[in-house]
């Protein structure tokens, strides 16, 4: 993920008055709560996971990383509202990466609460159901056509560093979201809308007479979320990224209730500067072809990363291996707007730059 704007670090969410992932449960609007759960991992401190009371009980979206902390402290601010897990009797997941669907799955099954999540993620739980008829990961084979070949080395190395999560952390939801639709949510009515781009099947949710969007990843205050980094592999996932930026642009001016970061005021503003982002790379890009053919790996190494404009061979091997898939992504991009094309060879996508 490349961070721009206000360090996520050090964002201050404007209904705790604290630091966005200050433990507890905060409340957003009348009968609407946001909980930080943690993850296991530096990068991304927390998920905010969202809670809308009703009449008939609980419904959330997203559930977090199904681990016993986060578990624990839902449960306990949960309490802090007069609740618990009997309570819930829907998650609204926004996608199928393990911090927003693992402990809904788990949970949702458990309670027998409604697990609802978007189609296009089925492909990503069919293999995650059979990954012990996996041989090898299939983001190796991306980072090899990224001409990283090194990092995917080291992916390849540090594979068997974490035991696998079991399968009932990738149970199947109870229903499969499709198409943009309305949910009834107690006295509110939750537009569904499509978002595919850092998944296929990325879901946010409007509540216009609120006046919120609960984002998910697709739209971020501080960040902007990682673009190339699925399974299966999508063929223009930095396309459809953009187009449905473009489609939450065309909704009212909503707060943006992220997954990842504080509260913030305008989804109107912080689209235009995503776009803008992606803009700017795309010009990067093109200016680091016009020195000739290269692969994503090579023009990753023009590029900044993070807020701190990092140097690409200065990150992490993970992080490398994010930067290359990302830059492949806007090559991609590229070459299906006619800009460029590309050579498929065995150390890696060669782009070359369309003249004009």
């Amino acid at each position: 993920m490349t961070h721009s704007g206000t360090p996520t670090a050090y964002a201050v969410s404007p209904d705790s008055g604290e630091h966005w992932t200050a433990e507890g449960a905060w409340q957003v609007a009348p009968g609407l709560w946001r909980i930080p759960l943690p993850l296991p991992m530096d990068g991304l401190r927390a998920i905010n996971v969202y809670v809308l009371e009703t009449d008939e009980g609980l419904t959330l979206v997203d559930g977090g990383w199904a681990i016993p902390v986060a578990r624990e402290l839902l449960e306990k601010c949960l309490a802090q509202i007069g609740a618990g897990f009997g309570d819930i009797r829907r998650f609204l997941v926004t996608h199928v990466h393990r911090d927003h669907f693992t402990l809904a799955t788990v949970l949702g099954h458990e309670v027998g609460a409604e697990v609802a999540l978007g189609r296009g993620e089925e492909p990503a739980l069919d293999m995650l159901n059979n990954v012990d008829q996996i041989t090898e990961s299939p983001f190796l084979a991306v980072l090899r056509s990224s001409g990283a070949l090194e990092v995917a080395e080291q992916w390849a190395a540090g594979a068997g560093d974490d035991p696998p999560p079991p399968k009932s952390d990738w149970q199947y939801p109870t229903r499969w979201m499709e198409g943009d639709h309305t949910i009834q949510v107690g006295h509110r009515t939750v537009e569904a809308v499509h978002t595919p781009g850092h998944t296929p099947g990325h879901f946010v949710f409007a509540d216009r007479a609120e006046g919120v969007l609960f984002a998910g990843d697709h739209v971020l205050p501080t960040i902007t979320p990682s673009i190339g980094f699925t399974v299966p592999p999508d063929d223009q996932p930095l396309g459809h990224f953009m187009a449905s930026l473009t489609r939450v642009r065309q909704l009212p001016d909503l707060r943006i209730l992220p997954a990842h970061g504080p509260v913030a005021a305008s989804t109107h503003a912080r689209v235009d500067e995503l776009l803008a982002h992606h803009d700017t790379r795309l010009d990067q890009c093109r200016a680091a072809l016009a020195a000739g053919p290269a692969t994503a790996h090579d023009v990753a190494g023009h590029l900044g990363w993070t807020r701190h404009e990092h140097r690409y061979e200065t990150l992490d091997p993970f992080s490398r291996g994010m930067a290359a898939m990302e830059t492949k992504a806007h090559l991609d991009l590229l070459v299906a707007r006619g800009e460029a094309t590309d050579e498929p060879r065995p150390d890696g996508v060669r782009y070359t730059l369309v003249a004009r």
